[in-house]
């Protein structure tokens, strides 16, 4: 017998309402068993993790640092029309209903299951949200007399705020949010940073600042829920020829350095925006290894974050004399929650899924040959150095210009090398080597300008940077994956 359009859309709310009380209820116990152990965040996690290398390389292309809150708003899509379905389908099979919406809750349990960083807890919000879900199913879908009519409106009632409370409290893991500090102030470095020499920012509107404002400081990892560790608790076990373990009290009262450091992410395409300097105050990491005791034959740092995710850094480039440190402060405050806070790793020179883990709890000295990190066991390459890069920020791309002199303006970088040189030409004409503004170190990227005289047309414009071993950029284009990309960034103007 066909259904009225009325009962349909009934049966389907019942659904919708079932599932968002399960994920409602799921997000509270979350709330007390750790923000990892959500099952949207677990699911989503596995999801990260069962995604190969082109997958992954589109989403940060193509949505940027959004990437993760669309991925979260996919899998809610994809949960309501489930969940419309179940509504549909319990209105004439129930029992079978009710066992899918339990099948949905056990996925969500297998997906915290297979966390690098589990632990038992973590299967309680998905069994919790089993429960609830198959309850609030059951007693929205069964024949009711009238005089249940009312309460089953106020039941529902509850539910959709019990949903959009929920639903709140997911959107707020995907924005930016302040760590739980300690009530500590940072030590003056042993090892202060030197002032920044003269001319080193050109301050050209549009052109990227030489130091990157935290808030804008890239951020790319596979954290959907950013780890909110407590400094007042937090330790950090350094595994060598004998175990170590340090409190943030431990560290602060160590000789700390201060240095400028460009960073730079493997995703970054050509002319990308994931690359960020800032003035990193840290331990230096060679110490505290050497402290630990290195084993013979050790070749690689293996590095562990609180949520399970793992880098190996090459220790040949920890110990040969680079500014490598354990950072805790950025920019002259505690590092903020999205940049690891309250310790992550820093080490110049290497593209980040190498050197830069964040919210690091264990740091285990051991050889390539025993142990895999997360990206290297998904096929990117084991050493990562940074290549030599530079891009254009002035003018932007398909601008319309003036005849006559034009600024053009940019930045380029080879950290640990340093830049000797930056060129840029217009068309087939011939190279022109532009001014580079003052540096700290080779550790930095370098802003760049130069004036054009622009005639009428249309113009391409590109750059090239060579590094201080007479490397210059290549003209072909690689894309990330394996080891970082390469080629010339370009761009398209008009000057009428």
């Amino acid at each position: 017998m066909r259904r009225e359009p009325h009962h349909v859309i009934r049966a389907a709310r019942a659904g919708l309402l079932s599932v968002a009380a399960a994920l409602a209820v799921a997000e509270l116990v979350a709330r007390f068993t750790g923000g990892q152990s959500s099952p949207v965040v677990t699911i989503g996690s596995a999801a990260i993790d069962l995604a190969p290398a082109p997958v992954k390389e589109f989403a940060v292309r193509t949505f940027g640092t959004a990437d993760k809150a669309v991925l979260v708003g996919g899998i809610l899509l994809v949960l309501m029309a489930i969940s419309a379905g179940l509504g549909i389908l319990a209105a004439h099979r129930r029992g079978l209903a009710v066992t899918a919406v339990a099948g949905l809750g056990v996925l969500g349990a297998l997906a915290a299951a297979t966390r690098p960083a589990m632990v038992a807890t973590d299967l309680l919000p998905a069994l919790v949200a089993v429960l609830i879900g198959a309850f609030t199913l059951t007693a929205l879908t069964r024949p009711a007399a009238e005089e249940a009519a009312g309460r089953r409106r106020v039941l529902r009632a509850g539910l959709g705020v019990v949903a959009l409370a929920s639903l709140g409290g997911l959107a707020t893991r995907l924005l930016p949010a302040e760590p739980l500090r300690a009530r500590f102030t940072l030590p003056r470095p042993a090892s202060p940073a030197r002032p920044l020499p003269a001319g080193t920012d050109l301050r050209i509107p549009g052109l990227t600042p030489f130091t990157t404002p935290k808030a804008d400081f890239y951020r790319v990892d596979t954290a959907l829920s950013v780890p909110r560790l407590d400094a007042a608790t937090w330790t950090l076990r350094v595994l060598g020829a004998s175990t170590i373990e340090l409190t943030m009290a431990d560290l602060l009262g160590r000789g700390l350095i201060e240095r400028d450091i460009t960073l730079t992410c493997v995703s970054n395409e050509v002319g990308g925006p994931y690359a960020g300097h800032a003035r990193w105050l840290g331990v230096p990491l060679a110490t505290l290894l050497r402290e630990a005791g290195i084993p013979p034959g050790a070749d690689q740092l293996f590095s562990r974050s609180a949520d399970g995710w793992t880098a190996g850094t090459p220790l040949a480039a920890i110990l040969d004399g680079r500014d490598a440190m354990l950072a805790v402060g950025m920019n002259g405050e505690p590092l903020p929650a999205e940049r690891g806070h309250p310790a992550r790793l820093v080490v110049p020179g290497l593209y980040g899924y190498v050197s830069a883990t964040k919210w690091v709890v264990e740091l285990h000295l051991t050889r390539y040959d025993r142990r895999q990190a997360y990206w290297t066991e998904r096929g990117w390459a084991t050493d990562a150095p940074i290549k030599t890069a530079s891009r254009i920020d002035v003018p932007v791309p398909l601008a319309t210009l003036r005849p006559g002199p034009v600024t053009v303006a940019g930045v380029a970088w080879a950290q640990h090398r340093g830049v000797a040189a930056v060129e840029v030409r217009v068309g087939d004409d011939p190279w022109q080597r532009v001014r580079l503004a003052a540096t700290p170190s080779a550790d930095t990227w370098v802003q760049w300008s130069w004036t054009w005289q622009a005639a009428p047309g249309t113009h391409t414009l590109q750059v090239r940077a060579t590094d201080t071993t007479g490397r210059t950029q290549p003209p072909s284009r690689v894309p990330p994956f394996p080891d970082g990309a390469t080629g010339r960034h370009s761009i398209v103007v008009t000057v009428a």
